[in-house]
This record gives structure tokens, sequence and C-alpha cells, in this order.
């Protein structure tokens, strides 16, 4: 069983295909146009629907001026992490005229807060400082876990991915071995090569979503984005593509997180859901290994609702394959209004937001505001001196949030 704080989630809705390129930067699936950008300080370029999702390039950028500073050990206030993206007006109007939802919020409400980071100790500083020694020591690694596998050298996008944040987690997971700490962020490099993250675009991963059976929507309390997960909602036979639509998402969540926030709120509601409707346990051990092994501290809270009795089996059956400290973090049959904000809380789930499905509304919204949100980080990256280490905090936006680099 692996030892850590990851986290498990009852595994997603079943789908099939083969994958498609992106964790850096969704392809945006046809839509119409987004607006033209509003002013701001420093505008970053608006990305089209039929732009694809820019990946980080291929050759190491020049290294421009200072390097990240260290983040504040305090969060972002809910201010700092305003609105980079401005929804569609037509989209906005017909909101306001129905009262219903249909895209994706922007930002968490002004009552959410990330809790603190706490401060490290100087035991604990001293093993991040290795860690980080041993990130900016690593020149190649293989392309697949195959024994005898070709190394290659780590691209741009793989040296932006081994953040502070990102070394901190592994180490927390690990229970601050630093020696398990680093088998384990190298077999992450080695999975995100051979999983083949990038060639998940969000054009090869729409089908799977057309009933909207994962939902990106909202944050709660601490700003966490909220993964809601419709089981009943399946809609396509078992294959690979299923799991690549949940990291996807996962991917997705990333990008949105506000300035401050690491983790995310998996929101499961199993009413209506059917044996053959739900994951097998087979693809439920894999979503539990992908998520602790290689999304180590990124689950927040899972809050399930409407448990049949096959699910409960189903989670009997899985329960060895989760971490004692995930455990502890799955909540059943609770009021939800105490973790989610009502305004910004699925009505099916005991809210007062009315959202609506539409995947020809939200599903290019989803794609093209994840991809603003990511162009900004990648772009700070970049004037950052492309710093293995940098913070994801500053990448963020810091105490500033997006906001100057915001378009419409």
């Amino acid at each position: 069983m692996v030892t850590e704080t990851a986290e498990p989630v009852p595994p997603p809705p079943a789908v099939s295909e083969k994958p498609e390129p992106t964790a850096t930067a969704p392809d945006a699936p046809a839509a119409e146009p987004a607006p033209a950008p509003a002013p701001a300080p420093a505008p970053a370029p608006a990305p089209t629907p039929e732009t694809p999702a820019a990946a980080p390039p291929a050759e190491a950028p020049a290294p421009p001026p200072p390097t990240i500073s260290e983040p504040s050990s305090q969060p972002a206030s809910t201010e700092a992490a305003a609105a980079l993206v401005k929804i569609k007006t037509a989209i906005e109007e017909e909101e306001a005229r129905t009262g219903k939802k249909f895209v994706p919020f922007l930002n968490p409400t002004s009552s959410a807060k990330p809790a603190p980071r706490p401060e490290l100790t100087e035991d604990q500083e001293k093993k991040y400082n290795a860690m980080l020694e041993y990130a900016k020591s690593i020149d190649a690694v293989p392309v697949s876990s195959a024994k005898g596998a070709e190394k290659k050298q780590l691209d741009p996008d793989e040296k932006m991915w081994l953040t502070r944040e990102c070394l901190l987690r592994y180490l927390r997971a690990s229970k601050w071995d630093v020696e398990a700490t680093k088998k384990r962020l190298e077999s992450s490099l080695v999975w995100r090569r051979e999983y083949g993250l990038r060639e998940h675009t969000a054009e090869y991963i729409s089908p799977e979503n057309e009933t909207g059976k994962q939902v990106i929507l909202g944050y709660d309390n601490e700003g966490r984005p909220c993964l809601y997960l419709h089981p009943a909602r399946q809609n396509t036979q078992r294959s690979d593509r299923q799991l690549h639509h949940l990291v996807w998402a996962l991917e997705r969540i990333v990008d949105l997180m506000p300035p401050g926030q690491e983790s995310l709120a998996l929101l499961v509601d199993f009413k209506s859901s059917t044996s053959s409707s739900n994951p097998s346990v087979a693809q439920g051990r894999e979503v539990i290994g992908i998520l602790q092994n290689h999304y180590p501290e990124r689950l927040g809270r899972a809050l399930v609702i409407n448990m049949p009795w096959f699910v409960r089996t189903f989670f009997t059956l899985i329960n060895p394959f989760i971490d004692p400290v995930t455990r502890e973090k799955l909540k059943f049959n609770e009021d939800l209004r105490q973790h989610v904000p009502p305004e910004q809380l699925d009505k099916k789930f005991g809210g007062d937001c009315d959202f609506e499905y539409d995947h020809t509304k939200y599903w290019p919204e989803l794609v093209r505001i994840s991809k603003i949100k990511r162009d900004a980080y990648i772009k700070r990256w970049e004037e950052g001196g492309c710093q293995i280490g940098a913070s994801e905090f500053e990448l963020k936006g810091g105490e500033e949030g997006l906001v100057k680099e915001l378009v419409k």
C-alpha cells in the first residue's frame, strides 16, 4: 500500500478511447472566438478557442531577469485572486436573464480563505534544500517505466512542474524521507511522460464529458476548486480515456487554483447511479494509485452523498488501498453547505446555485478560462528565469492575484 498524504477519489465515471495531449495548456474546442482583451497593465494575449493549447516552449527560453523570490507564508487574499477572465457576454447575459449558471465560477467567494501554510522547521528546511539541489541536478529521465527505456533531458514544462510547493508536497507525502522522495519524484516524472499528459487534448477528452459527468464548478470555504462527479451520467464504455478524462480534469483544476491553495474538493453524488455506471474495483485501484503516487497532497476533502449499497461494497473493497491520511478526508452524507458557500454549491448538492450543464456552453469556457490562467502562469515562470523551485504562489500572481494579466 502506498503511504502518503495523497488523495484518493471515489473513482470517476468510466469513459473510453485513446489519449490526447496536454496537462500544460488544454486545446480549446471549437467555439465562438473570445472577446478582445480588456486593457490592463500587462495584458496577456487572449486565447481563441480555435488555437490549440500552447505547450511550454520546446527549447529552453533565454534566462531573463531575477529568480522568483521566496514565497510569502501568508495565503493570498480573496481579492488578490480576482478574476483574470470575464465570462463571454452572451453567456453572462443568458445567466442574468435565466437565473441559471452555465459556466465555471472565475473566483472563490470573498469569504473563502486558504488556510495559512505552516512555517518549515529547521530540519524540514534542510530537507527541502536537499530536494531542491537534487531536482536541479536531474539531467535526464526515462521516457517510460520499461526496463532499459531511453532517457531524455527534462524540457521546460517538466522543469516548471518542479516548483517549491511540488517538492514540499512530495516530501510531506513521503514523511520527509529525502531518499524516498527522490525516487517518488522521478517516478512521477517518468509517469507523466509515459501516461501522455500532453497528448490528452480538450478535443480528445470532450466526448467523455458531453453529459457533464465531471464538472469543475465553484470553490469551497478554503478556496479549493470543486470537482463534481456524477456517475449516473456515464456516457461511454470503460476504456483508458475514462481515466485520461479524470487526469485532464485534475490538471485543469490545478490551473484554476487561486494563489495559496494547492488542493481540491471532490463532491460525488451517486444518486440514480447503477452498478454498471460506476467504475470497477480495478479502475478504482488505478485511480487511487494515480492520485496517491502522482498527485500527492492534492485532495483537500472528498464529500460523498447518496451512496447505494453497491457503492458501499465498492468502498469496502478498495479501502485497503487507501492511505489512512486520505481516508480521513472522506466525508459521507454531510451537509455540504457547511463546506461550500451556498451561492457556489450546485443545487443538486444542497446549494443555491442553479447550475445547468450544457456542453456547448460549459466546455469551451472551461478550456478558455483555464488556458488563460495557465498562460499567465507560464509567462511569469519565463520572466522569472525558468527556475526549478519557483514558487507556485508567485507564479499564480501572489498577493496581486492574476489581475494584471487578465484579458477578456
